[in-house]
Formats: C-alpha cells, sequence, structure tokens
C-alpha cells in the first residue's frame, strides 16, 4: 500500500510497497518511482481500479480516498488468478476447436475429404503448415500438404521414414517423440512447401486407428515464431486422436463399401436383353427404398444350343432384406448347377428343394420357370410354378389367360410337387411372371385397398402388342402410385414376349434392337 497527494507526491509507502517499487519513498513524485499505469492512474479523478505489470508479475491497483485529497492505493498481485483464467480460456477455446473438428472430420465417410480437413484444421489451428501421410500404397505414401491460409494438396511421396525422427514410429502408432529431438534444419525437401521459409520446428505424432494405425500428422512452425511448447505438443495429440480416428472410420468404410459390391453383384438383379429371337424384360423394386437387395429374383439363363430353350426364373424367399438376400443368391447359384437338367423343370425343383431342406436356412421359396424357345414367328412356352402366384398370358387382342401350372412350396416338404403347362405365344403376346408383392400391394386412395390380381389383369390387357420392356415399365409405375410412400413387400415382375417382327439390330445380342409391327 502507498498514499500519495494529489499532485502525485509520495506520502507513505508499507514494507511491501517499497519491495515492489525499490525508488518509493516520501516526496518522490509516483511518477518516478511507480510504471505509468499506476502514475497515469492517480489524481483528483482517479475513480476506479487499474492494473499493469511490475516485471514478470501483474498487479491491479485500486483508489481509496483519504482526507485533504489524498489517495491510498492497495495494489494486489493477480498474477496467478490472470493466468488461470488465461489458462481457462484457451482450453474452452481449445475444447471448442476440438468439438467443430470433430464434426468437421464425421461429416464424411470419404478418405480423400478426411485427410483433406485434418491438414486444413492443423495447418490452421496448430502449426503454419500440416502435413498427412497416410500408410503406404506400395513403394509410396499418399500425402495431403496445407499451409495456414492454402487449400490442401493431395501428392503421393516416396517417403523415408527414418529421415524424420520419429515418423517411422509414428506410422506403425507408436507414441510421438518430443519436438526438441527433431532438427528443423534436417527436414527433407518434400517436406517443405514452396516459399515457406526455413522451419523452426517439428511435431510429428500418429494418427491412431481401429486396430490399425490411420497415418501420420506433421506440423510445422516458421523460423522466428515460439517453438512447440509441451502443452501444443499434448493438444496436437488429441486432435490426431480424433482425427485418426474419422480417417480410420472413413477407410473402413470404403473397404466394406467395396466388398459390399463386390458381393452384391451375384445378389442384384440382372439386366434383361432378346435372347435367341425371344424378348425379355425385369423390373425389381426392393421392400425398402435404402436397400438394393431383397427376397424377389429373376433370372434368364440363355439356351445351351441353338433350337433349345432359354430358361427364365421367377422366385420369392420368405422375408425381405439382407437375410432373405442371401438365400435368393443360394437359390440362384443352386439353379445356376442345374442348368444341364433346364429341360426337366421337376428335376430341378425336386433338387433345389432337397439343397434347401438340407440347408441352415429356415426359410422357404416359391418360383416359376419358363422355358422359351423362338419356333418361326411365335414362341414355344413351358412353364412350371411351385408354389407361385400364376403366370398370365395377355394375348394381341388384351385377353389375359392364365397358366394352368400349379405347384407346393420349395424348401418346405420332402418332395415339392408341381405341374409343367405349354403355352404358345404369337408375334406380339408375351408372358408375364410376377410375385405376390404386385398383386398384395396395399395402397390406393385411402391407402388400405389391394392392388389385386384384377386390376393387374386390367394393366396388363391395356398393354397389348406393347415390347416386354414397355410393359414391366408400366406394371412399375402403376404399383408404384398405388403404394406411394407407404410400406410394402418386394415386388418383382418379368415378361417374355414374341417379337412383332424379325430383330432388325443389336450389338452383340445384348441390346433390345429396333422392332416394326
Amino acid at each position: 500500500m502507498l498514499v500519495a497527494a494529489p499532485d502525485g507526491e509520495v506520502r507513505s509507502a508499507n514494507a511491501a510497497a517499497g519491495d515492489l517499487f525499490p525508488r518509493l519513498g516520501p516526496g518522490v513524485l509516483l511518477a518516478d518511482a511507480v510504471p505509468a499505469w499506476l502514475s497515469d492512474g492517480h489524481g483528483p479523478r482517479a475513480h476506479g481500479a487499474v492494473s499493469g505489470a511490475v516485471g514478470d508479475r501483474h498487479f491491479t491497483a485500486r483508489p481509496a480516498p483519504l482526507g485533504g485529497g489524498d489517495l491510498a492505493w492497495w495494489l494486489t498481485d493477480d498474477t496467478e488468478h490472470r493466468r488461470t483464467r488465461a489458462a481457462l480460456r484457451a482450453e474452452r477455446e481449445r475444447t471448442a476447436f476440438l468439438g467443430e473438428a470433430s464434426n468437421a472430420l464425421l461429416s464424411s465417410l470419404n478418405v480423400d475429404r478426411c485427410m483433406d480437413v485434418t491438414a486444413r484444421l492443423a495447418a490452421e489451428h496448430l502449426g503454419d503448415a500440416a502435413f498427412v501421410i497416410a500408410p503406404r500404397s506400395g513403394n509410396r505414401h499418399p500425402v495431403v500438404a496445407c499451409v495456414r491460409g492454402g487449400e490442401p494438396r493431395r501428392g503421393e511421396h516416396v517417403v523415408n521414414p527414418d529421415d524424420i525422427p520419429g515418423l517411422a514410429e509414428a506410422l506403425q502408432g507408436f507414441p510421438p517423440v518430443p519436438s526438441r529431438w527433431i532438427d528443423p534444419a534436417a527436414a527433407p525437401d518434400w517436406l517443405v512447401p514452396g516459399d515457406f521459409g526455413p522451419v523452426g520446428s517439428i511435431v510429428v505424432t500418429p494418427l491412431p486407428g481401429h486396430g490399425v494405425p490411420a497415418g501420420a500428422l506433421i506440423l510445422l512452425r516458421r523460423d522466428g515464431e515460439a517453438a512447440f511448447s509441451q502443452d501444443e505438443e499434448v493438444f496436437a495429440r488429441l486432435f490426431a486422436a480424433r482425427a485418426g480416428a474419422a480417417v480410420s472410420a472413413a477407410r473402413l468404410y470404403a473397404e466394406q463399401s467395396s466388398l459390399s459390391r463386390t458381393l452384391m453383384q451375384d445378389l442384384l438383379p440382372p439386366e434383361l436383353h432378346q435372347i435367341a429371337g425371344v424378348e425379355f424384360a425385369g423390373g425389381y423394386r426392393p421392400s425398402r427404398v435404402h436397400e438394393r437387395i431383397g427376397g424377389d429374383f429373376y433370372d434368364v439363363h440363355p439356351a445351351a444350343a441353338p433350337g433349345r430353350a432359354s430358361l427364365a426364373v421367377l422366385g420369392d424367399v420368405c422375408g425381405k432384406g439382407l437375410e432373405a438376400a442371401v438365400l435368393t443368391g443360394k437359390i440362384r447359384n443352386t439353379l445356376q448347377a442345374l442348368l444341364p437338367m433346364a429341360d426337366d423343370h421337376q428335376r430341378m425343383i425336386d433338387l433345389l428343394n432337397g439343397a434347401l431342406l438340407t440347408s441352415h436356412h429356415t426359410r422357404f421359396a416359391t418360383l416359376v420357370m419358363a422355358s422359351a424357345v423362338r419356333e418361326g414367328g411365335s414362341v414355344r412356352l413351358r412353364v412350371t410354378s411351385a408354389g407361385h402366384p400364376a403366370a398370365l398370358i395377355v394375348r394381341r387382342d388384351g385377353t389375359v389367360e392364365e397358366v394352368d401350372s400349379q405347384g407346393t412350396l420349395v424348401g418346405v416338404l420332402p418332395h415339392a410337387k408341381s405341374k409343367t403347362a405349354a403355352a404358345t405365344l404369337a408375334p406380339g403376346e408375351f408372358l408375364v411372371l410376377h410375385t405376390d408383392g404386385i398383386t398384395e400391394a396395399m395402397g390406393g386412395p385411402l391407402g388400405d385397398e389391394l392392388f389385386g390380381d384384377a386390376r393387374l389383369r386390367e394393366a396388363l390387357s391395356a398393354c397389348a402388342g406393347m415390347p416386354a420392356q414397355a410393359v414391366v415399365e408400366h406394371v412399375q409405375m402403376l404399383t408404384s402410385d398405388w403404394v406411394g410412400s407407404e410400406p410394402h413387400d418386394d415386388m418383382a415382375v418379368m415378361v417374355v414376349a414374341a417379337p412383332r417382327s424379325h430383330h432388325l439390330s443389336a450389338v452383340d445380342g445384348h441390346t433390345r434392337g429396333r422392332f416394326t409391327a
């Protein structure tokens, strides 16, 4: 504490004030003994606390009026309090940054984007430049570099981890080495961005992943800037942990997505086309909009030799989603293996039934087979049903006929009985195979009415003479409008048609070609 007159002359000071300001004493002017922030705050108008530095400490001085206009100044050392508040503010800012970084990193499951975001955030908030180094691909490491204020740049480099202390360990997921162990002058050329200038300090930290390291993060600070502190290195590791988790999750998603696409190829319905003068078309809509596969399926197996029949199969596995799709794949593969017996529908059904009975699956299936061969301008059919909705034939005049073929479910009874019916399609006529998801689609004006057999037959009658693909699209359009956005079962439809005229053009037999009436 010290007391000064209105003109700044010191009246008295206690021992603590004397220790703090050695030149302080009675008769001395404040301006000659104390810092300007205190002397400037003194005077008749002094009405509030002032604060400032004294050496490496910080003080707050509060005035107390005395008689005769004198002021007593009480000084409090608040250095530690200010440091605590600054540390708390910095911690809050870092926590907010980590939260924002996590949101930005997890907003995408794309590996390249995650690496770009990591490099940009690190350069902007942790150093003057940042490098994200992914695990080696071949003899090169994918690298994303970013300078503060710039955009991330991707590339691949032949990286020798031994050129940078701690990099080899970081790429293997081991704890980082202190930045003081790294000589900035020894940084390899590829690590120093153009026009960056001399490097002052370097931090290398791992990007931890899910079981496997996701790579390494390198931070650079320019020469002349303060070197990375221990707290900054710890904070860099916290950021790297979040970035590594995001990159690892994106990489895992990409691997699983690639695997799923590969496996799904055999589960997706094939693209149909004209085969040996017979027109085939099909359409499928899974029960769930976010899935591409389900329990309905169809296939067309071309004839093994000229003059032999092609085999069309459409089926429905009990259930929906992935579990049903797995059994669907097994059925399709089994039928593929049984193609040498394609002329004997009952034999194929018997063997398929036996395979399902001995399987660990508890689901059953229905299916319908149609062998089709071109004879002149017509198409001769043999149709066999195994517990499936009746196949329909649409004549050129719009008449809809039900094929007389019935049978039992596949995969339930020791013997699956079936009946094969023969039919002929004249030019412009077609056979329609469909699953019960079509006729049992619930919807309509009030949302509580089945699409039904009668409505399907009426729609097919209106399609008389149309190409197979147009019939499929018409049925799909009607059923989609019928169910709207309401839940529904898997829906599949396939059309086998006798073209109205000879095929005029095709590429490798895989286009529908052009037809004339």
